[in-house]
């Protein structure tokens, strides 16, 4: 029980506290001018190396994997903690504010592409790879895509934001997020248990989509001591299929582009080329 009675009209208190509210506010657009830096590649992207903006990294990463010269990319740094994606070059690409945001440059006419799902999407079809052509197989996969969409907010502004980052800690937040969660790996192991991928014997757009979010979880990386907190050991089939897909060479780089906190040596601030990696990683630059 608290003493808070909402009001009949409600209005922005800045000061209400909590990890990014120097950065939340009610209304959309651009907060100060600043155009948006270009590279060498067709693929621009806009990101930061949270689980949504490590969807589209992996997935550019796996799509070189295969030999798809055309998927290379420049990855630039968006510091959302600072404000970054309010910019006005952001918000052009991305009127929503949010990472990640890619521009395709390679036609007559740029197209741009916002939410990590459409990227996700966009880039099967423009390269005809790890999304089924054919069904039922290509609704398998397009279904548990979707379902990463409607489920992670539960996960990351539900469970995350009461359990980490709330300015207190409120017992009727985090237990109706952290049961949804529950429910939701087991929703998760179930389908795991069936097959070796969410769509079934392929790795797919669906596995880029839920890892990030919900392997992460599983690896226990996300929110702290949340991994011990919610028992995700228990989740037999979430553990095996996050640790096989932690292994792929793709994974490990697509994890490493735009990441700005952790190990120096994980973080590759910006990516221009493949050499980056052995080259410009923080640990690398600051012994320079």
């Amino acid at each position: 029980m608290t003493d808070y009675i909402p009001p009949k009209v409600w209005t922005w208190n800045k000061a209400n506290g909590g990890a990014f509210a120097s950065i939340n506010r009610p209304i959309a657009g651009p907060t100060h001018d600043k155009d948006l830096p270009v590279g060498k590649h067709p693929l621009q992207l806009y990101s930061l190396a949270t689980p949504n903006g490590v969807k589209v990294t992996v997935m550019l990463e796996e799509l070189l994997a295969r030999g798809h010269k055309g998927a290379e990319y420049d990855a630039w740094l968006i510091r959302i903690n600072d404000g970054d994606q309010f910019g006005s070059g952001f918000v052009e690409v991305n009127p929503n504010s949010k990472i990640p945001a890619l521009m395709d440059r390679g036609g007559k006419t740029p197209v741009r592409i916002f939410e990590s799902g459409s990227i996700l999407v966009y880039l099967a079809e423009k390269f005809g790879e790890f999304l089924p052509a054919e069904q039922p197989a290509r609704a398998e996969v397009l279904s548990w895509l979707f379902w990463q969409m409607g489920s992670a907010p539960y996960l990351g502004g539900g469970f995350g934001h009461f359990y980490a980052y709330a300015p207190e800690k409120y017992e009727y937040a985090i237990d109706r997020f952290s049961m949804e969660v529950k429910r939701q790996m087991d929703v998760l192991d179930r389908r795991l248990a069936e097959t070796e991928y969410l769509g079934g014997k392929d790795y797919s757009i669906a596995d880029m989509a839920v890892w990030p979010w919900y392997g992460g979880l599983a690896l226990g990386r996300m929110y702290n001591d949340s991994a011990a907190f919610l028992s995700v050991q228990d989740y037999k089939h979430v553990q095996r299929w996050a640790q096989a897909i932690d292994a792929r060479p793709a994974v490990k780089r697509g994890r490493m582009v735009n990441r700005a906190i952790g190990e120096p040596a994980l973080q590759l601030h910006e990516r221009h080329d493949a050499r980056d990696f052995e080259t410009n990683t923080q640990d690398k630059l600051a012994a320079e």
